[in-house]
């Protein structure tokens, strides 16, 4: 079988050196491109993340310090990586949740400007976890009848997650082979940023996913509160969830 596409889409998954989207760094970025005639480019990078890779999460990924000491800053291969994923849409295992914010973080941070929300998502654990509700190992063991060698290897599991989903199309007849329905389906709310701290309501503005302020529109808060714009902007907030408040608030004074 092969993906009905309208772009090209690119799956990727990130070794970090933990899962703060705000603060943790990429270690490992392997990537697969789905050409629009079936062909395929693969992208991988060993990152120094210029800071400590905690021992516990070195012996799930395999990666201490040492091993990436020698190995190019992730905003040496920004651009790289931008240009690679330049008009795709992207697919992921937990992408939409974890590996699309930490690249966002990633790119602000190297100061490259990519408008990362022109594209569709494709999470292909939402659809195994709505449709099974597993593991990676084990939704490529059910949907594939192989064994996941060298799990947690970023291209080992890259290319499992799209022949997951190769097999997902073929098990459910009901899921259209498309990349627009696919994002739509595998995404459980609408965010306004990548680490689901705000999300659009019905009348498409941003409103706040948590805290006390849940459910309340942003434009609002900023108006009755001016306190809440610098607490987030002080705060352990993600970059892009910063630059999207930002935004809401430059929106505001040219009214």
């Amino acid at each position: 079988m092969k993906l009905n596409l309208k772009n090209p889409i690119v799956f990727f998954d990130l070794e970090t050196t933990g899962i703060n989207v705000a603060t943790d760094r990429i270690v490992e970025l392997a990537a697969i491109k789905i050409n629009m005639d079936g062909s395929e480019e693969t992208q991988r990078y060993l990152i120094n993340p210029e800071m400590h890779i905690p021992k516990k999460t070195s012996e799930i990924h395999g990666f201490y310090d040492e091993d990436v000491k020698d190995c190019p800053t992730f905003k040496t291969v920004a651009k790289k990586v931008a240009k690679f994923i330049e008009g795709c849409d992207l697919g992921g295992y937990n992408s939409n949740k974890f590996d699309i914010p930490v690249l966002a973080e990633e790119f602000i941070r190297a100061g490259v400007d990519i408008d990362m929300k022109k594209r569709k998502f494709v999470d292909v654990q939402t659809i195994f976890h709505k449709k099974e509700k597993r593991t990676l190992e084990a939704a490529y063991k059910f949907y594939c009848d192989k064994d996941l060698e060298d799990a947690h290897s970023a291209l080992a599991d890259t290319r499992a997650t799209y022949e997951v989903l190769l097999s997902q199309l073929e098990r459910y007849p009901d899921l259209q082979n498309d990349v627009a329905y696919l994002a739509e389906f595998s995404a459980y709310t609408k965010h306004a940023d990548f680490a689901g701290r705000l999300v659009y309501d019905d009348d498409g503005d941003e409103c706040i996913n948590f805290g006390k302020h849940k459910g309340r529109k942003v434009k609002d808060i900023l108006e009755t509160d001016p306190g809440y714009y610098g607490w987030i902007m002080q705060g352990d907030f993600p970059l892009y969830t910063k630059k999207v408040i930002t935004n809401i608030k430059l929106r505001g004074f040219s009214k």
